[in-house]
């Protein structure tokens, strides 16, 4: 029977006799089931998401026509092998057949009296360029240039961890048995932003080639990150790697022309003006300008000098789509390892087994070589020392034996691929746990904190200082077991200190330059510039450097103790650690669903536990970051394999399929993949003999 299929949490399986017919069944799909979403994100990719939805979008807007998002994913496409532009093509043709259903069941249409519009060929390409062009280091060098011209160049490294938009990935792999049969498993959990509708779509894709279920990108064919075809399955977590870069450009006008300095002189600039319709509004102009280097995203509103992007995908003019369909096809796991080596950005690193018991652990994408300089901060666009080379680092492949883990954390696959990784501490929990025989579930939600060094800061402050509710405060805090449970009070005192500590160092003389000193970027880019979230983000760095800059913690710790014993008991860890999807708002049915789905589940664990729910200490305790997604794909016998998301298969506010795995991932668990197509349910008048 080919057509749609649904298990009983509503996930599509799709089966078609052709490849191509297959690709516009999964567009047809994602049109329906997220209607809304998928086009919120090609409005986004196109810089029109103010013209339907108001003013408050222009900020992205002008950055996505500067950034020439659309022209980029518009060039990558027309660069595409003949069968994979084909295949592109009959997926952009299933969305177009499917939005009119789709978007009569989504309130948001309604809500902001639009209709949805035409999807053209290479708008999956923009979809996804949207997704990852904040998702690199690009950003992080922005704030590195604030923190240089306000503390000086050597407090840069005070916040080298992740930034606001980073990872807290996790995948590894369980080697096979040989003597029992048993084949390796490999298991994880994408962390980023709670998106809601969710980032990732559960689908199974089923043809004559090949019969895969994973985890899609809506608006994007194919499985890109996550997937199980039977002999072979693959997972990815971030490698952390630096491929975006920032130059320092000196423009100059001449008319209409826009002139930019180079080491020999003085050349012309692309130079265009771009009409931005605003909902509710009046039209903003947006002059988009591309140097050599690439477009010109910001300037610099202390120095005056222009911006620029350079970033693989643009200067390629390939993202790696071309890899979709042989990953589909793979059978192993060189196989896919042979598919990954035309994958561009974002740069992965990804864990593949298959059941020969072969295990790979691969660094999939582009990174550019150059200067070192390049890595931490905008560099001058003039000066030929910054070019990039021509080159990019040599594709990694290693065979594992034994458990792999990647957690976002510098290994020698990646190391010299980046400057900013995750502290070590999450990747060697998983490899103790897996050691104990821990099932996957027990490693998804384990929620010890690490050791660290804001636990130590605690056990320095001299309790004889402090007044007495102080004192029994950091009593509880040094004795607490650092499991950051929902239903701990200390968990949730813990956090409470935490923020106060954060907040104090933000007043701190020390630190003051930051705040005082406004942003020289554009208020997109505050989540990666703002101070205070900064400072929640790197806590541990600050708090164990403020010496550096000539202060004392010890007093900045008291004085945080003594802020939360003064005030109202913190309660558990669940109450302040509330969910916090993010969606555009626009919609009263979407809003009363975020309220109930806060009411229904307490969230445990913490950015630096395995369970990396994060929030940002100082600003709020709100879970905005978590796991996307969880799963286990088994090799031995892959009906055995389970996987989640946090809300649902729906991005429809009202059907039942909509927030339904919500309570089961909260809790840690698994649904199962269901692999019998007799145990799926057809969907009304689609399935044909």
């Amino acid at each position: 029977m080919t057509g749609v299929h649904r298990d009983r949490w509503g996930v599509p399986h799709l089966r078609a006799d052709s490849v191509d017919g297959l690709a516009r069944l999964q567009g047809r799909v994602a049109a329906v089931d997220r209607a809304w979403q998928i086009e919120v994100e090609r409005w986004r990719s196109e810089g029109r998401l103010a013209e339907h939805v108001g003013p408050a979008e222009l900020g992205w807007d002008r950055f996505a026509r500067r950034a020439r998002l659309d022209d980029t994913a518009r060039r990558c496409f027309e660069r595409l092998a003949p069968a994979t532009r084909q295949w592109v093509g009959a997926y952009v043709d299933g969305v177009n057949e499917g939005l009119a259903e789709g978007a009569a069941a989504a309130p948001e249409f309604a809500a902001v009296g639009c209709a949805p519009g035409r999807w053209r060929p290479w708008s999956p390409l923009g979809v996804f360029l949207v997704q990852h062009v904040l998702f690199s280091t690009f950003p992080n060098k922005l704030w590195h240039a604030h923190v240089a011209a306000t503390l000086g160049p050597s407090a840069s490294d005070l916040f080298a961890v992740e930034g606001p938009d980073g990872s807290g990935s996790n995948a590894w792999a369980v080697p096979g048995d040989p003597g029992t049969g048993r084949a390796p498993v490999i298991a994880g959990d994408p962390h980023r932003i709670l998106e809601l509708p969710g980032i990732y779509h559960q689908v199974r894709l089923a043809c004559p080639e090949f019969d895969v279920f994973g985890f899609a990108f809506p608006g994007v064919p194919g499985l890109p990150h996550f997937g199980h075809a039977g002999e072979v399955a693959w997972a990815v977590t971030n490698a952390m790697a630096d491929y975006q870069d920032l130059y320092r450009e000196q423009l100059r006008r001449d008319g209409d022309r826009v002139l930019v300095r180079e080491a020999d002189g003085w050349v012309p600039a692309h130079r265009h003006v771009e009409r931005i319709e605003v909902r509710g509004g009046e039209p903003e102009s947006v002059e988009v300008i591309e140097t050599p280097r690439g477009p010109v995203v910001d300037h610099d509103r202390t120095t005056g000098e222009a911006i620029s992007l350079r970033t693989p995908s643009r200067v390629e003019q390939r993202l790696g789509f071309d890899a979709l369909l042989p990953l589909l096809r793979a059978r192993s796991a060189d196989d896919v390892a042979d598919a990954l080596r035309d994958w561009v950005e974002p740069v992965n690193s990804v864990l593949v087994a298959d059941r020969r018991g072969t295990v790979h652990q691969l660094v999939a994408g582009l990174v550019p070589l150059r200067d070192d300089r390049c890595r931490r901060e905008p560099v001058p666009g003039d000066d030929p020392r910054y070019r990039w080379h021509g080159g990019y680092a040599e594709p990694r492949r290693t065979t594992v034996d034994g458990f792999a883990v990647c957690a976002n954390d510098r290994r020698p696959d990646v190391a010299d691929l980046g400057t900013g990784f995750a502290p070590p501490h999450r990747a060697r929990r998983i490899r103790a746990l897996l050691a104990d025989g821990a099932r996957a579930e027990a490693v998804h939600m384990d929620t010890r904190l690490a050791a660290g060094a804001l636990r130590g800061l605690l056990d320095r402050v001299d309790p004889g200082g402090l007044s007495g509710p102080a004192r029994r405060l950091r009593d509880r805090l040094t004795t607490w077991d650092g499991h950051m449970r929902a239903d701990s009070a200390d968990a949730g005192a813990w956090a409470a200190w935490r923020a106060a500590l954060a907040r104090r160092l933000y007043d701190h003389p020390c630190l003051r330059p930051l705040r005082e000193a406004p942003s020289a970027f554009d208020g997109l880019f505050a989540p990666w510039t703002d101070p205070l979230s900064r400072i929640g983000h790197a806590l541990d760095g600050v708090a164990t450097g403020l010496h550096r800059l000539g202060g004392e913690i010890g007093p900045v710790a008291a004085g945080a103790l003594e802020d939360v014993a003064a005030g109202d008991p913190p309660g558990p860890w669940g109450r302040r650690h509330v969910l916090h999807p993010v969606h555009l708002g626009v919609a009263a049915a979407t809003d009363e669903a975020v309220r109930g789905m806060r009411e229904r589940v307490a969230l445990a664990g913490d950015a630096d536990c395995v369970l990396a729910t994060s929030s940002v200490p100082g600003v709020s305790d709100a879970c905005w970051r978590g796991p996307v997604a969880r799963y286990v794909w088994d090799l031995t016998d892959r009906a055995e394999s389970r996987w989640i998301v946090p809300f649902g298969a729906s991005g429809r506010p009202g059907d039942p399929h909509f927030d339904d795995q919500l309570p089961l991932w909260a809790g840690g668990e698994l649904v199962p993949v269901v692999t019998d197509w007799r145990e799926l349910t057809p969907e009304p008048g689609d399935a044909t003999p």
